[in-house]
């Protein structure tokens, strides 16, 4: 049975009520999440026209519109939310409206870059979606923090529906709070959640938006016109890590590898976009990265722990089905193929991380080149700076390989900061890899101690030095897998025995 439509039991007029007299119960600043999807915009539209018609001196409540940059969405989607920011900000002031704009990005450390090429996280799946929480809820709750922090507390208004989705209406009608019109974060003791588009199916968000003129001075039939090129749904501002992936939707990172195909991309470019194709390309790389046989030969055993982990008996089934399909490998005997089937794959390997790289400069030199932005950025250079960073400390790379694979595709240099030389560079590396090689010890173990000391020169607490270099001797540092998966077993074996 279809939903039905919030207006034949509520005019336009009571909504803009309603919202109004939330807004003026109390003295808590508010947070409306805007992802420049037709949802959050019909949210922001319906606060925007309602808070609008109350005297001056009644809407003296803050208001803060906040929008993800996640710094790999789509570089048009990006540009259309910065220039919508902008003109929200103008009319704002022009009106004498209490509203600010605010773009949130990820701290370097959990960038999309940094995360996959430097640190090798693996392509996001279901199973791993590792990306959602650093590259959106972490930007979203710091802000959300901060304000709470400076007005006690505060209200997140949302543009999420309970038409989305039979599990979305129940997280809802989790967090109600019987007799208010507001509902308990699901994070946050002090902070509220208002969501005046609750009842509202897709069609009343179109009619609204088509019958209503945007009062930043926005075209509403543009944004109908870039979900008919994509064929698809925007990606909400999430707080929270029950949002599903927006892989599919218009509003969306262009990286994504949670979905088998990214059909809003593919769109866009079969609708004249075709400078993304780059953009396609390399998407295709990382979902291909997944394939189990191709996991065998990109992927490390050891984690970023140091250290190496079984597979336990439920992944064991998942990864036979996998192999059963993808390397014709019969489920019964994946047990007995090889080191695959006992270990759990952990980072990219340095080497494939560095073809990553390399393949991502050029997709970037190609937008540039064929793109409506000469100086488009897939990767900022804080991020690049970053990375080497976490090759050098974690993965024994003095090369400065970073730097040069830069040179080598832009064509031009990219210096590295004078605090990341460390001391060392591409002659002590061939030095040591001799040095090491000689006395059969892992030259990654002794660049870690000697960058490990670098860096602690001055502390004067040596039992902390002590302890990082414990740390660091503590990893996995034998070579001899099998001894490893047997000692590994017998450690099980022990736990299951005596707890």
């Amino acid at each position: 049975m279809p939903a039905e439509s919030v207006f034949q039991s509520r005019k336009l007029r009571d909504i803009y009520d309603e919202i109004q007299s939330v807004y003026l119960s109390d003295n808590r600043p508010w947070i409306l999440g805007f992802s420049g999807g037709k949802d959050s915009t019909c949210m922001v539209q319906l606060v925007w026209s309602a808070i609008s018609e109350l005297p001056e001196e009644q809407r003296q409540k803050k208001i803060f519109i906040i929008s993800s940059d996640t710094l790999v969405e789509s570089p048009k989607i990006v540009n259309q939310i910065t220039t919508t920011l902008d003109k929200m900000e103008k009319a704002s002031r022009q009106a004498g409206l209490p509203i600010s704009t605010n773009l949130v990005r990820p701290v370097v450390k959990d960038t999309f870059w940094v995360c996959l090429l430097g640190k090798g996280f693996p392509a996001p799946t279901n199973m791993f979606r590792w990306c959602t929480d650093r590259l959106k809820i972490r930007n979203a709750d710091r802000f959300i923090k901060e304000k709470v922090s400076e007005y006690g507390e505060a209200v997140v208004v949302l543009g999420t529906r309970k038409d989305e989705s039979g599990s979305r209406a129940q997280l809802m009608n989790l967090y109600e709070i019987k007799g208010s019109l507001l509902s308990r974060h699901s994070k946050f003791a002090q902070t509220y959640v208002y969501t005046p588009l609750r009842d509202f199916i897709t069609e009343d968000v179109w009619n609204y938006l088509l019958q209503n003129k945007n009062p930043w001075g926005a075209n509403n039939r543009d944004l109908l016109a870039l979900y008919q090129n994509a064929n698809s749904s925007e990606c909400p501002l999430v707080v929270d890590s029950s949002t599903p992936s927006c892989g599919n939707s218009r509003f969306g990172c262009w990286v994504c590898t949670v979905v088998a195909e990214d059909i809003s991309l593919k769109n866009m470019i079969e609708n004249g976009e075709d400078w993304m194709e780059p953009l396609l390309e390399f998407r295709e790389e990382l979902k291909q990265s997944q394939d189990p046989q191709k996991r065998r030969e990109i992927r490390d055993f050891k984690r970023r722990t140091g250290q190496m982990k079984l597979v336990d008996d439920r992944m064991k089934k998942g990864l036979a089905e996998k192999a059963a399909e993808s390397m014709n490998i019969p489920t019964d005997e994946f047990d007995k193929s090889d080191v695959y089937s006992q270990l759990v794959p952990g980072p990219y390997k340095l080497e494939y991380c560095k073809k990553l790289l390399s393949e991502l400069l050029k997709s970037q030199k190609k937008v540039r080149k064929n793109g409506p932005d000469p100086n488009m950025d897939l990767i900022k250079e804080e991020e690049l700076h970053e990375i080497q960073r976490i090759w050098r400390m974690e993965r024994g790379d003095w090369k400065n390989s970073v730097y040069a694979i830069y040179e080598k595709v832009m064509g031009e240099k990219l210096s590295p900061p004078q605090e990341d030389l460390g001391g060392f560079g591409s002659v002590e590396q061939e030095i040591l890899e001799g040095i090491c090689k000689k006395n059969n010890v892992p030259q990654v173990l002794v660049s870690k101690l000697l960058n490990e000391e670098f860096e602690s020169q001055g502390m004067t607490k040596h039992s902390q030095i002590y302890q990082k270099l414990n740390k660091i001797l503590g990893e996995e540092w034998r070579e001899d897998i099998d001894e490893i998966i047997a000692d590994l077993k017998e450690q099980r074996k022990h736990k299951e025995e005596y707890g």
